[in-house]
């Protein structure tokens, strides 16, 4: 007997298969400085960032951004440009930063007072360097065909 599969199967088995090839290229050891470099010079984030479970929820948004970085790099192949391509995906990238600025804000019970503004572009910023150096990995694997 034959095994039915649909096309949507399919297409999330290649997708998942590209992520895992696209994820060894990152190490923790480049997580754990990003958020310290983005995060850790500020007053209200440098007692937060003790705590594992914050520094693992900027983990996950740096993944998910990189990851959104590489799945549309193939549009630079055709000549585009990254910001053209980035606003592609801005409702993907304004949600990430949303959910970051968010988590952080709730654990930070409220102590950040006028710092949140600020805040929120240190969210912003460290999704968009994660983007940019997922969308140039993910140029540099199409271009050598290792997708």
């Amino acid at each position: 007997m034959n095994v039915i599969t649909t096309f949507t199967e399919k297409k999330r088995e290649k997708q998942i298969k590209y992520e895992k090839s696209v994820l060894k290229e990152i190490s923790v050891k480049t997580l754990k400085e990003r958020v310290k470099h983005y995060f850790g010079s500020s007053r209200f984030l440098s007692g937060l960032l003790m705590n594992s479970g914050i520094e693992e929820a900027c983990y996950d948004v740096a993944i998910e951004a990189y990851l959104l970085g590489a799945n549309y790099s193939r549009f630079g192949l055709y000549g585009e440009k990254a910001e053209d391509v980035r606003s592609r995906c801005y409702d993907e990238e304004r949600h990430l930063t949303d959910t970051l600025y968010n988590f952080l804000l709730y654990w930070g019970h409220g102590e950040e007072g006028i710092m949140s503004e600020s805040l929120y572009y240190l969210c912003e910023q460290y999704v968009v360097s994660w983007w940019m150096e997922g969308f140039q990995k993910g140029q540099i694997r199409h271009k050598l065909r290792l997708h």
